[in-house]
This record gives structure tokens, sequence and C-alpha cells, in this order.
């Protein structure tokens, strides 16, 4: 659908969704309702959990709190619209919501791809430098690395929504996805998109590749410092504080590697938002419950919030 208003065209886009069989629209609407929910109140519940605990109140909790906070708005940019979508039986988004969500996924993505290379450089310093830890990540330098990571996905995600802005479209408006995904929105454009699929691939690269070299280089030290010591105690011990970062690591990046291969290679669009999905929507569900039942500090704090029992911390 193209309306004219003062001579410039607004675009309305068709997100096709999973599938468009009526008989299935309310089972999705009940899974993805009850994803929605489950990764909002599990990250609100870490996030609270280390606000009330002043156990909690250290370097790599607070990097937890803003992962949590930012898989809450991953998870808000994209599940909501789907579910009015579902409701509606409308599946129309305005030119602007979409380039709107485009910008927002870019951006809370790669934050959450920067917190978690700097919550690998948080436990390679814990664990490789134990003496000067509580000097080198101080309030300041944690805040400092935050917004230094909120910049610089801010910048990386203005290129591309810029470069959206100048494509034009044709009458074929429907986007194979449950969201406004870049990829999918340049492959629609009539006009030139070369420059638009290398700043898309060429960008991706780099500022993924420099996150996932600066988790290799912190976990290659970590474990080159877990073997020297001693005792098997202290190996595991040294281990499990970096376990659960690892599990999400390993969640995030691989899913992440799923949907690059899949948008690589032709296939099916159900494919192709299936391997989103599990990028975009079921790591942020998973972490809570990654860290909450995997960290013991976490778990007895978590404990002490929901059923008042003292914690043994």
């Amino acid at each position: 659908e193209m309306e004219l208003t003062n001579q410039t065209p607004v675009f309305k886009f068709f997100l096709v969704g999973l599938t468009d069989d009526p008989n299935l629209q309310p089972l999705i609407f009940s899974l993805f309702l009850s994803i929605y929910l489950i990764t909002i109140l599990g990250n609100l519940l870490i996030m609270l959990t280390v606000s009330s605990d002043s156990h909690l109140h250290t370097p790599m909790y607070f990097f937890l709190s803003n992962l949590s906070f930012t898989d809450i708005c991953i998870s808000t940019t994209t599940i909501p619209k789907m579910l009015v979508n579902i409701q509606t039986q409308d599946q129309r988004i305005s030119y602007t919501g979409c380039v709107s969500q485009i910008s927002f996924v870019l951006i809370f993505g790669g934050l959450e791809n920067c917190l978690l290379a700097v919550m690998a450089y948080d436990r390679y310093v814990a664990i490789c430098h134990p003496l000067t830890y509580t000097v080198i990540m101080n309030l300041l330098h944690c805040v400092s690395l935050v917004l230094l990571s909120l910049i610089m996905t801010t910048v990386n995600a203005l290129p591309h929504s810029l470069m959206v802005l100048r494509l034009s479209f044709c009458t074929d408006l429907e986007i194979s996805h449950f969201f406004c995904e870049l990829a999918q929105v340049i492959k629609l454009s009539c006009s030139d998109t070369l420059i638009n699929f290398l700043l898309m691939n060429l960008g991706t690269s780099i500022f993924a590749g420099i996150s996932l070299c600066g988790i290799i280089f912190s976990y290659t030290q970590i474990i080159s410092s877990i073997l020297r010591i001693p005792s098997v105690s202290g190996r595991y011990k040294a281990f499990s504080t970096c376990g659960s970062h690892f599990l999400v690591v390993s969640l995030f990046y691989g899913t992440g590697l799923g949907v690059y291969l899949s948008s690589a290679v032709k296939g099916s669009s159900v494919k192709n938002i299936v391997s989103s999905m599990m990028y975009i929507v079921i790591p942020q569900m998973l972490n809570p419950f990654i860290y909450s039942l995997r960290n013991k500090e976490m778990r007895e704090s978590l404990t002490h919030l929901l059923t008042g029992k003292p914690s043994l911390l």
C-alpha cells in the first residue's frame, strides 16, 4: 500500500510472519506471548535481584543488569508488534515504524554484542589480575564501558538506517519475516542496493568480529590462568565464575552464525524466520535461566527476593 502525502510517498510494508494459516495464528500468538512474558519477567527479576542485594553490587552483576535491560529492549522492539498484528489480523507496518524497528534492533543487538565482550573483559581481569581487580574495575570505569558500548552501537546502526532511507520501493512490499529485518527490507528495494549490502556485510563483520576477537582473547587468557592453578577445586571455582557467561556467549554467537548461514544460503523463508527467531528471541529468554540456575550467588539472592528467606552470602 502506498499513499501520497504532499507528494511524499508513505509506504506500508506487510509483515508476512511465520505463516498465513488462520488455524495456526492462535498457537503462534500464544507461543510468542509466552516467550515475551517469560523474557520480560525473567530479566526484570535479574535486575531487581541485583539492585536489592548489596552482595551483588559488583562489576559482573552491574554488567549483567545492563544485559538484562538490553534483552528486554530487543524483545520489546519486535514481539509486541507481531502480537498486535496477529490479534488485529492486520499485517501492515508503516514505513517510519519499519525503519525505527530496524534501527532499534541494530542498536540493542549490537549493544548485547558489546556487553558480552565487556563481561568477558571483566572476567579476564577478575581471574588473571585478581589483586588489582577492584582498582581496575571501579564504578566509573564500568559505567564508561557501558556508555562506550552504547555509543559504538548507535554509531554502527546509524549508517545502516540512513542508507535504508535512500532506497526506493516498488509494488512488492511483503517482508517475509515477523519484524523488519535489514536484509529483508533491502531485498524489497527496486533501486541499486549494492552499497547497502556491502555496508551491511562489511559493517556487521567488523563490528561483531572485534567483539568476538576480544572475547576469544579474554577466554584464552582465562583458560591459561586457570590451568596454572595447582588444585582441582581452585580451577573449578575459577571457571565457575565465568561458566554462565561462556554459555550465554555460545548461545548468542551460535544462533548468530545460524542466521548468517541461512541468509547466505538460499532457502525457504520459514527457515530464515526460524533462524532469526533463534537469534533475536530465544537467547533473550534463556539468559535469565542460565545465570540464575548456574550461578550460586544469583540463585540464593533470587530465592531470598522471592521467599524472604535470608541469603547465605
